[in-house]
């Protein structure tokens, strides 16, 4: 149940930071703040350093775990926002056939 509520709080704190209005104003141009899985690592980071104000997941503080959070971080937000959009899931119309023709 720790790892649903860490990859839900990565990929809510990923979509916000990457894509919320609310920053619009104060975001930087770099690519971390434009990439998902970029923001998604530091997102698993800042989750990791937090761990211990929260019940909804413990981990032990060391080097080994934090690369592992901020890993699955990473991934778990690439995942989501490559599957989701805000108008649902996205589906992809290559009617190519996959040869490129």
């Amino acid at each position: 149940m720790e790892l649903i509520w860490f990859a839900l709080a990565a990929y809510g704190m990923t979509q916000i930071l990457c894509y919320g209005k609310i920053f619009d104003a104060i975001r930087p141009d770099y690519y971390l703040f434009h990439c998902s899985m970029c923001m998604g690592f530091w997102s698993g980071g800042f989750l990791f350093g937090i761990n211990g104000l929260t019940e909804l997941f413990s981990f032990d503080y060391n080097l080994i775990n934090f690369l592992i959070c901020g890993w699955s971080g990473s991934a778990i937000s690439y995942m989501m926002c490559s599957t989701f959009n805000d108008n649902g899931i996205q589906i992809s119309s290559n009617t190519s056939g996959g040869d490129g023709k």
